[in-house]
């Protein structure tokens, strides 16, 4: 594929460094220490399997699910800017 000034394969890399970013990003979330007994924001008991599941486990089900919602921000920053961008 002609690419211009872009080196064979740029594209694919530009697609590979942002899932890679994408899932540095995930994992930098997942909780880590000692789990709670008791959820931090409501105070209900934490269920012991849940607690083995998920290491360093703070809220409950229902308040992690409604953290979850809160927290569906997506990215706008786009490697390859538009279709005419440095890849020409």
């Amino acid at each position: 594929m002609a690419s211009g000034w872009a080196k064979e394969g740029a594209v694919q890399d530009q697609i590979d460094d942002t899932v890679a970013d994408a899932v540095r990003e995930v994992r930098s979330r997942l909780p880590e220490g000692k789990s709670l007994t008791h959820c931090e924001q409501c105070g209900v008991e934490i269920p012991p399997a849940r607690r083995a599941a998920l290491h360093g486990v703070r809220l409950c089900v229902e308040c992690q699910s409604e953290r979850d919602e809160d927290c569906t921000t997506v990215s706008t920053y786009n490697r390859r800017g538009s279709k005419d961008s440095q890849l020409r």
